[in-house]
């Protein structure tokens, strides 16, 4: 007997320890179902989400539950969860004697644990044996998760009402609230919900929805959860409103965030939806006004320089018709950026010691193989100063300072400066690359701008890692700008010359913009009038802004100092305003320069200034344009020893451009004095100074002449300079004589095609000779 006692309990054992195996084995409730993705704004606020891809409005789970609705679903639902295993024992014999009595199913004696366990099996049928697997699943569930999670992952499940899933879903989309900031009567409409979600369907049963959430509400008081005045203001508070649509902000960043590899993510981004919805504001009213002249789309953003968060991403100005392109991220599109790279330009060349922050460039026609630039204005000014070439935008001096720095060089320099855009080899885009004969990103060219304002502020670590998500250790995507070939001294003073706040446009008229606190600007028009830029920055902030066609129609009008730039000076008005950068006096050396052209003063330069310059060995030659001349007493001619006695020489250093520049630069500057003709008699003995200039055809240029009619050949007007207004100029072409000039120097040729030897003699003997291809007729 006792043998057999004991073969008994072994199998109880044995029962028992399978029984627990299979308990232990069965794992607790999971759930397969895809989530939307959702994107918040850094204090919290939803900026916008997409639905699942079964089509439902659900967030993805949470890990805790509102204190309100906790309290609220608990007391409508289980009031006794916080003290069972999954299993009411109470409940379960309360609902078979009612089932009994009624001799129907009319109470399921379910508790949250097993509505979450119903919830993850779904479309099984409600049968008694059903019955028994859920509360199994009940208790196993409750030994794996705490009270806490068990609850948030039933409000993140429990369907709400139509496509709605889960309580943040719900919260935003029938109050337009967080559920941290739902009400009592909020709350408590959202706890009776997943016990009956069809009541929440516009025009039905809303009555019983809100007699319902009433006697929940006075089960809360009567418990003591809310007072009477609480409760009396709950009770007049309305049914949702079901017109309110989830928000709709920032779109295109949440595609990115999908294409980054973050869907069904809830992203917590570094948007500040309050500046987001104001500069909205105003990208929409300066959109509307463009629309009527063509142009539909823009773009803006804005970083802050001192932690690289993005603070405003507006892809573009959404639209319901398709044919306006909306939904095209303007911000990760590459797109031809106009003139947004001059100032990287002037900083490399500033802090290789290659430029002078004032130094004169010539700005007089030139061609370069295929390539012949003009300035928008369709002038030339023969030298202007550098830091004037940005603030004024002049193409063909940027290009001459691209061909003396390097293509190869700056191309390498905007690789390391995190300009991934730019990708082919520099000589697919010559020295149209500083001109917009490239493409980069909005996003590219934001990061390396806030590069340059924090190089410019010394910043220890000027490295700039753009990004939208607020906590920076899940960032999945990273792209570092920064500017490492600038020195902060060369980054303040590029700066420095962006900052004038009136500009002249590239139709030939000037604006000038107001603003409460200084901003280094720049504007960008791309060929054709497809893109206008502006951007600009200060200490702590960067602010970028596009204005353009998405497929790329050009307009007339399309240009950066007038249709982007008033929505960037706008958009700042929005941001707080921050004190100027502090000159990084350690990386700047005071130098004497010449006034007039800007270089290191020479012997002969007589008007001098103090300014500052990059603390770098300078590449630059002093001063050769002031020259030690001899003049009479009123200093109308030159004299030489050769036809003058001593005492009537008078020595004087002129300033003197060479001659193709100073027939340029003198009919713009009233106060450039010319050299004085050599006086009557006085030879020019051992003259270096040269006097004959050929201004069209220029340098580098190939001359077509066209047919005036079928049988009628054409002309090209050729033009040349000389210093002495009297001075005659003999014309040969391949030692055939054209004619002489005299004054107005220009000359009516026809040749055939060809390469010729053009050469100009003057009365003194001086040559010049100039190569010149005709290229067809």
């Amino acid at each position: 007997m006792p043998f057999k006692n004991i073969k008994t309990k072994h199998k109880i054992m044995l029962a028992g320890i399978l029984l627990l195996l299979a308990f232990l084995l069965v794992p607790p409730v999971k759930f397969k179902n895809t989530t939307s993705t959702v994107l918040l704004d850094r204090n919290g606020q939803l900026l916008s989400a997409t639905v699942s891809d079964e089509g439902m409005w659900q967030f993805p789970e949470v890990d805790t539950v509102p204190e309100k609705f906790a309290i609220c679903l608990t007391q409508f639902e289980d009031a006794y969860f916080r003290y069972h295993l999954g299993v009411n024992p109470i409940s379960v014999i309360r609902a078979m004697k009612q089932n009994i009595q009624a001799r129907k199913i009319v109470s399921g004696a379910s508790t949250i644990t097993m509505q979450l366990v119903r919830l993850s099996r779904r479309g099984k049928p409600r049968t008694f044996w059903e019955k028994c697997i859920e509360m199994f699943l009940a208790v196993r569930t409750e030994f794996s998760y705490s009270k806490r999670t068990i609850l948030a992952k039933y409000a993140s499940q429990a369907p709400f009402g139509g496509n709605v899933v889960g309580l943040d879903a719900a919260a935003w989309r029938y109050f337009g609230t967080s559920p941290n900031n739902l009400s009592w009567a909020e709350a408590a409409t959202l706890a009776i919900l997943p016990n009956a979600p069809g009541l929440i369907f516009p025009g039905r049963n809303q009555d019983l929805l809100i007699k319902k959430r009433n006697r929940l509400l006075a089960k809360l008081k009567g418990k003591g959860y809310i007072d009477d005045e609480t409760y009396q203001l709950a009770l007049l508070e309305p049914a949702p409103n079901l017109a309110n649509n989830l928000p709709q902000d920032a779109t295109h960043l949440l595609t990115r965030c999908i294409h980054d590899g973050l869907k069904g993510k809830m992203v917590v981004s570094t948007i500040d939806k309050r500046l987001y919805d104001n500069a909205y504001s105003i990208a929409l009213r300066y959109h509307r006004h463009f629309m009527a002249n063509g142009i539909r789309n823009m773009a803006a953003m804005v970083i802050d320089n001192r932690t690289s968060e993005v603070l405003v991403y507006i892809g573009n100005i959404l639209s319901n018709n398709p044919a306006n392109s909306s939904m095209v991220d303007i911000i990760k599109s590459k797109r031809s950026y106009g003139s947004l790279l001059k100032p990287f330009l002037y900083g490399f060349m500033l802090n290789e010691g290659l430029l002078y922050p004032r130094q004169l460039v010539d700005d007089i026609p030139v061609a370069y193989s295929d390539f012949a630039p003009k300035n928008f204005s369709k002038t030339f000014e023969g030298m202007v100063p550098a830091n004037e070439i940005l603030s004024r935008s002049l193409n063909v001096p940027s290009v001459n300072l691209l061909r003396q720095y390097g293509i190869e060089k700056f191309h390498n320099n905007l690789q390391q400066m995190g300009v991934k855009s730019i990708n082919k080899p520099p000589g697919h885009y010559g020295l149209s690359i500083i001109l917009g004969g490239a493409e980069a990103s909005m996003w590219e060219l934001s990061g390396i701008y806030s590069a340059l304002a924090k190089k410019a502020g010394n910043e220890q670590n000027s490295n700039v890692t753009l990004r939208y998500q607020l906590d920076s250790t899940t960032v999945r995507v990273k792209q570092i700008f920064n500017c490492s070939g600038i020195g902060s001294g060369a980054a303040y003073l590029t700066l420095e010359a962006l900052t004038e706040a009136n500009r002249p446009g590239e139709d030939g008229t000037w604006r000038h913009f107001i603003s409460s606190q200084r901003i280094a600007w720049k504007t960008g028009t791309s060929y054709g009038f497809r893109d206008a830029w502006a951007i600009g920055v200060t200490p702590n902030y960067t602010v970028a802004v596009w204005v353009g066609n998405a497929d790329g129609e050009g307009r007339a009008d399309l240009i950066g100092v007038a249709a982007a730039a008033p929505v960037m000076f706008d958009i700042f008005s929005l941001l707080p305003a921050s004190d100027w950068f502090a000159p990084p006096w350690f990386d700047l050396v005071a130098t004497v320069t010449c006034k007039h052209s800007g270089l290191i003063a020479s012997e002969n330069c007589t008007d001098t200034i103090m300014e500052y310059v990059p603390a770098v060995k300078t590449k630059t030659l002093p001063c050769p344009y002031h020259q030690k001349i001899y003049v009479d007493k009123e200093q109308k001619y030159r004299l030489t020893l050769g036809c003058a006695k001593q005492e009537e020489m008078f020595e004087a250093n002129w300033f003197v451009l060479p001659p193709a520049q100073e027939w340029f630069y003198s009919k713009l500057h009233a106060e450039y004095r010319k050299l004085p003709p050599f006086r009557k008699g006085c030879a020019q003995v051992n003259n270096k100074i040269p006097n004959i200039a050929l201004i069209y055809p220029y340098a580098g240029a190939d001359i077509y002449i066209p047919r005036e009619k079928k049988d009628t050949k054409g002309h090209s007007i050729w033009k040349a300079t000389h210093r002495n207004l009297k001075a005659n100029i003999y014309w040969h072409l391949n030692d055939v004589f054209l004619g002489k000039t005299n004054g107005l120097h220009e000359m009516l040729v026809s040749p055939k095609p060809g390469t010729y030897t053009l050469t100009l003699v003057d009365d003194e003997g001086e040559v010049l000779q100039k190569r010149i291809r005709v290229i067809g007729e």
